[in-house]
């Protein structure tokens, strides 16, 4: 036992040390961190919160307000919800893709506004695979 625990103590000061940058590295390129994007999950996570905590609870306060022959409250819990989840997905696509087209807008003219000045090559950055859900993948639903 005290010869594994010498053993893993060499190991350790033999390890070269790592950059202080390191730490700050991460699976995520650091534009998914922007401020747009940290406002629009904080928004559409109070506006799930909001929905998922505080309408149902004022949900017997609807009661008594009738659509479609039901009870307010009900279409709320049994189907407002879904909906406005469903309505948060999509918001939180468009916004994305919208993100995206104005980031390469912007890549495009720094790029272009370089080449002007005559600075040369620009570094063009390499693109990050991301994983696509076995849900999404054309290979696997044709």
């Amino acid at each position: 036992m005290q010869f594994r625990q010498q053993h893993l103590q060499q190991q350790h000061l033999h390890q070269p040390a790592r950059p202080a940058d390191a730490e700050m590295a991460g699976p995520f390129p650091p534009d998914l961190h922007d401020v747009r994007h940290l406002k629009l999950k904080a928004g559409l996570l109070l506006l799930w919160a909001l929905v998922s905590f505080v309408a149902t609870y004022f949900a017997r306060d609807l009661q008594s307000l009738v659509v479609g022959g039901w009870p307010l409250g009900y279409w709320i819990a049994a189907q407002g919800a879904v909906v406005v989840f469903i309505g948060i997905v999509v918001v939180y696509c468009w916004a994305m893709n919208r993100f995206e087209r104005q980031d390469a807008e912007a890549e495009r003219q720094a790029t272009a506004q370089a080449q002007a000045q005559g600075q040369g090559q620009v570094p063009v950055p390499v693109p990050v695979p991301v994983p696509v859900p076995a849900s999404h993948d054309p290979r696997i639903h044709g």
